[in-house]
């Protein structure tokens, strides 16, 4: 009975292990396009997360430009930006998609007051931010219980901030506190909290850079303590610290490029590993990610080295759920890339590589 029982025991436990393995095997990646060229829109593919493989390419909606991509917490939803400047009167739109077996369904589609879209970022309470780079302004939308849009948004005008700058809103971000928003033609990020139900200019207003730093994309750290910003046109990387009154001070700039390095570059994307370990940056230019270490006392950072992207102008990139791959949307060679990531030493190392037409974001499902 005893050893019945045993191996009752054991078949369950590789029964276990077996679904788990499953589970971590198979992904699905959204993939956001410019469609100039063989794009049509939106594209999925299928990642083995223990091989690290990509394969079956498959195009899941077509619309135009669906640049950056943002998929809802409980994984039922996703939004797209139409990053044009005649989705209507006003500008470019964005996109709400119900995420079901058979792929997209659209829900509905609204302006976003503004042209060239470039950012979509969801708050995890019913709220939706899109930036609106050319238009230099954020659209504010409040999300229907099915999530799709309900009404007209509320729209932040940068343009109003500054008579000397041209505004380029390019990412938004809520937080505990509010709105983050980078704005790489004014050269800061803007911070805004919500009082009556509308987003207003914050205790500290403006986060600033120096001249021409063209902030782009930022993530935070050590649950909102440090804050890490890429800086698109002078190639480097920002980090604050957030005071005991809550608000932020600059306390490090480092290079994003080799020195010997000649030649136009233009910063794009910013990933923290999980673990707070390591910062990736992507050169536009260069063609590399750069690879730091994080300090994990003061949050600064040391240089680990840079790998080649084996494409050109890389955009977006993205960890896997498990953070043992790193994958890099490469625009102009028309590639999505495929390293292993060390966990430990915080490098990457080149591995496999499919063709996608000028993928620009890239969004796991799960």
């Amino acid at each position: 009975m005893k050893n019945l029982i045993f191996l009752l025991l054991v078949a369950i436990f590789f029964m276990a292990c077996s679904d788990d393995s499953q589970k971590m095997k198979m992904h699905t990646i959204f993939i956001g396009t410019y469609t100039q060229g063989d794009s049509e829109g939106i594209y999925s593919l299928q990642f083995n997360a223990e091989t690290g493989e990509l394969d079956s390419l498959k195009l899941e909606a077509k619309i135009p430009n669906p640049s950056f991509l943002t998929i809802s917490k409980d994984k039922q939803h996703l939004y797209a930006v139409q990053e044009t400047a005649d989705f209507d009167s006003l500008g470019g739109g964005v996109s709400a998609f119900k995420i079901n077996k058979e792929g997209l369904e659209l829900q509905n589609s609204m302006g976003t007051g503004g042209p060239g879209p470039c950012h979509v970022a969801l708050s995890g309470d019913g709220r939706l931010a899109v930036s609106n780079y050319s238009g230099g302004s954020v659209a504010l939308y409040r999300l229907n219980e099915d999530g799709s849009f309900g009404s007209a948004p509320q729209i932040i005008d940068h343009k109003v901030l500054d008579t000397t700058k041209t505004p380029h809103a390019h990412m938004a971000q809520f937080t505990k506190e509010g709105l983050f928003v980078a704005d790489l033609g004014l050269d800061a990020i803007k911070r805004y909290q919500l009082t009556d139900g509308m987003f207003v200019p914050g205790e500290q207003e403006t986060l600033s850079f120096v001249d021409g730093a063209g902030p782009r994309h930022f993530t935070f750290g050590q649950d909102g303590k440090l804050l890490y910003v890429i800086n698109e046109l002078n190639a480097t990387i920002s980090v604050f610290e957030k005071n005991t009154d809550g608000t932020y001070q600059e306390i490090q700039v480092v290079e994003t490029l080799a020195p010997d390095f000649k030649g136009r570059n233009a910063c794009a994307d910013i990933h923290l590993s999980a673990d707070g370990k390591f910062l990736y940056g992507s050169n536009r230019g260069e063609n590399t990610i750069v690879i730091f270490a994080v300090d994990a006392t003061s949050g600064k950072l040391s240089l680990v080295g840079r790998q080649s992207v084996h494409g050109d102008w890389p955009r977006n990139f993205s960890l896997d759920p498990y953070e043992n791959f790193l994958l890099v949307a490469n625009k102009s060679s028309n590639n999505v890339v495929v390293f292993k990531r060390d966990v430990e030493a915080g490098t990457l190392t080149y591995l496999s590589e499919v063709e996608v037409p000028n993928p620009i974001c890239l969004e796991f499902l799960d």
